[in-house]
């Protein structure tokens, strides 16, 4: 085919399969422009961080108030197009006030960040200081921008926030829907592969490692066979719950009590009781039973410590 005929077929299959932005119309948020936001706001998160010179405190007062009016407007650009997809009007007043509700709570959210920060420098030997853990691990990206992308989720925006997380998923392997409800000191180990739903409930002071899965185990689907959206369909993990790698655990009645720990490549569709261990034996299907306590094994310190 000839230039003219390839630009005749592509207009044709225009017409005819969609998938084009809305011409003539509401115009989609741009992924470039979204890209660059979810980069300034790791900036706003850890000033001094991603520069590619040197920041002195006396210029941070400066800094941060040019990199926050930028982050402002073009968050406020990408929302009024988000909001577009919903019902109401005055979409310029609805996307400044959106804009500057989530801004608002950046403040306690870098409170929130800094504990997985925490939770990964205590839970990984192998760091060396924060700033390796700020600059170089996956999770922290991964995990920062879910949290942004949770407030807007919250604050009931469309698009924004899944696409925040997507440009993280792209560039970490870690896949977090904005949905998911996560408390402090969350770390991810390694990070690639890892995928958690929409609907999952996470704890306080969780680790979980690469390959992990929080998923749905079957959906719900109305009279025309469509999933039903908007219910529970992923599972919950208490405080102080340990997944290792290649995990899976499906299912929105599935509650992983806190303290249980999850041994690698178990698949689980069934609650745990606290302070518990699944794990696989030999050709058996996952075994689930109580972590022992150190003051009942001879020679051990540190009564009362759970151990697997």
């Amino acid at each position: 085919m000839n230039h003219d005929e390839i630009k005749a077929a592509l207009l044709a299959s225009y017409e005819a399969d969609g998938g084009i932005n809305h011409l003539d119309g509401t115009n989609l948020p741009s992924q470039e422009s979204v890209n660059t936001l979810a980069r300034d706001l790791m900036h706003l998160l850890f000033p001094g961080y991603f520069e590619e010179t040197g920041l002195v405190k006396g210029e941070v007062s400066a800094h941060i108030g040019r990199l926050l009016s930028r982050v402002e407007r073009r968050m406020a650009s990408e929302v009024e197009k988000c909001l577009r997809f919903s019902p109401g009007k005055d979409l310029p007043g609805r996307a400044a006030a959106v804009t500057g509700e989530a801004l608002g709570k950046l403040p306690s959210l870098r409170r929130v960040i800094q504990t997985d920060v925490l939770a990964a420098y205590e839970g990984d030997p192998a760091a060396r200081n924060v700033e390796e853990i700020i600059l170089a691990y996956p999770c922290v990206l991964a995990i920062s921008l879910q949290r942004v992308a949770h407030v807007l989720y919250e604050l009931g925006v469309p698009l924004l926030p899944r696409m925040l997380t997507e440009y993280a998923h792209d560039r970490t392997g870690i896949d977090i829907h904005p949905g998911a409800q996560i408390g402090t000191h969350f770390f991810i180990d390694h990070g690639t592969g890892v995928v958690i739903g929409e609907t999952a409930r996470i704890g306080n002071r969780v680790k979980i490692y690469q390959g992990v899965t929080l998923g749905a185990k079957s959906f719900v689907t109305d009279d025309k066979g469509l999933p039903v959206k908007g219910i529970q369909r992923h599972p919950k993990l208490e405080d102080g719950v340990v997944v290792y790698p290649g995990a899976t655990i499906l299912g929105g009645e599935t509650v992983i009590g806190a303290n249980c720990v999850v041994g690698s490549n178990v698949w689980l569709m069934q609650s745990m009781p606290p302070n518990s261990i699944a794990y696989y034996q030999g050709d058996q299907s996952s075994i689930i039973r109580p972590k022992q306590k150190r003051e009942a094994l001879v020679g051990q310190v540190g009564a009362g410590d759970w151990v697997i």
